[in-house]
């Protein structure tokens, strides 16, 4: 685990302002960011371990360090595991933590360009609809934090999406 973008503050200020939490866990690498109330990044931390042992990782620290007002996830399309595992994971922490999860599709953090399904598959998004294309060379993009984000655009919607039924 490491961090990405680092801006000292002090922790008596972190303290005293509420945050937002985004997570992208639809594949390799988890991806976690913070950002502060006007909506800027303040603290990325990019991890290859699986989501299971990263997020508990990384919100074990940043849960000393920042309150957090919403909790923001990619629920999708992607890894059936890395969806379910940061569902329940923060979903668990919404309850106990009384803190809003809002979620989005893993297209926003791709610049809708296709997300890998199975075999040949990928999944595509055209305007509101995602579904399934068997694509020969498709352009790939790997996901990233926006630097700026907007907690308006989010869903509070936040039930993962799966896309196709488990394979197996």
């Amino acid at each position: 685990m490491r961090s990405l973008n680092w801006l000292p503050q002090s922790p008596k200020s972190w303290q005293k302002r509420m945050h937002d939490a985004i997570v992208i866990a639809l594949g390799s690498p988890v991806l976690v960011g913070v950002y502060d109330e006007s909506g800027k990044l303040v603290e990325a931390i990019k991890s290859d371990k699986v989501g299971s042992d990263a997020l508990s990782e990384i919100f074990d620290d940043f849960l000393g360090r920042y309150s957090f007002r919403h909790l923001v996830y990619a629920n999708g399309p992607g890894s059936f595991m890395g969806i379910k595992v940061t569902y329940l994971f923060l979903k668990t922490l919404s309850i106990v933590k009384k803190i809003p999860l809002l979620a989005i599709d893993g297209f926003f953090f791709n610049e809708n360009h296709p997300i890998k399904a199975v075999g040949k598959l990928y999944f595509v998004k055209n305007s509101t609809t995602i579904s399934t294309t068997a694509l020969e060379q498709p352009v790939l993009k790997g996901f990233e934090l926006p630097n700026v984000i907007n907690v308006e655009n989010f869903n509070t919607d936040n039930a993962p999406y799966y896309g196709i039924d488990a394979v197996g």
